[in-house]
């Protein structure tokens, strides 16, 4: 293997500081299962974790994450997080006092770089979920068709969500289950909406937001429907998503690689 770049090497002693002060072993420290169950985590955000850590923190910590004497990450005791919620606020926010320093990591990546580390020492690399980005963004633009529907950093229709940033607040897990299972995955503001109004015009569209009085909807024409509840003879939320099921349709390891790509979205500063 080649040795990697400054770069790289930056971005990994960035993640060795900040796990070093949020990890180090002690006396007073609970193991891991007492502070998490392992059934919580998601087989696609420990393999995005798997990843992340790979390409971020092996440098320093090495590939089972016991390079570090005083920072064994596969020890299972964390001294400074004693929950998930603590070990995620502290990459993100930093510990005063330490090397730890505020990161720019998105909701996504924390909650696989937690979930990898609660479960280190289980790990089996062979379950693949998450692929390679540059083989699923193929896949996404080709055998996937998913840019007849949905818009990517300025190309594409309007009507389906937006995907420039889903890198960024979806985890690894809910975009496999969206590509497998779509209708289960859907977030409530994406569901179809059926309106009929008192003069009898039917109006189908997915919502775009909603508050009490009033409903904003996009039409698969792309139109911009602004309605008033009140003068609405039927209003019909839907379950059932637009999306197909890509079960069957791509292969595990397709599947995975378009989940890597999306990942990779985060948008168009990032």
């Amino acid at each position: 293997m080649g040795k990697p770049s400054i770069r790289a090497l930056a971005r990994a002693g960035r993640c060795a500081a900040l796990l070093y002060a949020c990890v180090v072993v002690g006396t007073t420290s609970r193991p891991a299962a007492a502070q998490q169950h392992a059934g919580q985590y998601e087989q696609a955000d420990i393999e995005y974790g798997a990843q992340l850590f790979s390409e971020r923190c092996v440098a320093c910590h090495g590939e089972r994450g016991d390079l570090m004497p005083q920072a064994n990450l596969r020890s299972g005791q964390f001294r400074n997080a004693s929950s998930d919620r603590e070990l995620s606020r502290l990459i993100s926010e930093g510990l005063p006092g330490t090397a730890m320093v505020p990161t720019g990591y998105t909701s996504s990546e924390l909650t696989a770089l937690v979930a990898y580390l609660r479960n280190m020492t289980s790990y089996d690399p062979s379950g693949v979920a998450v692929g390679d980005a540059a083989r699923g963004q193929v896949l996404f633009e080709g055998k996937g068709e998913c840019t007849r529907c949905h818009r990517v950093a300025g190309e594409g229709p309007r009507y389906a969500p937006e995907l420039t940033a889903i890198g960024a607040s979806r985890t690894a897990a809910a975009l496999q289950r969206t590509l497998v299972r779509p209708s289960e995955a859907m977030l409530p503001i994406n569901r179809p909406v059926r309106a009929v109004t008192r003069d009898g015009r039917e109006i189908n569209g997915r919502r775009l937001n909603e508050d009490t009085y009033t409903v904003q909807l996009i039409t698969a024409t792309e139109e911009l429907v602004s309605l008033d509840k009140t003068s609405l003879r039927s209003y019909t939320v839907g379950t059932e998503s637009a999306m197909p099921s890509y079960e069957g349709i791509l292969t595990e390891q397709e599947i995975a690689d378009v989940v890597a790509y999306l990942l990779s979205l985060k948008g168009l500063n990032r």
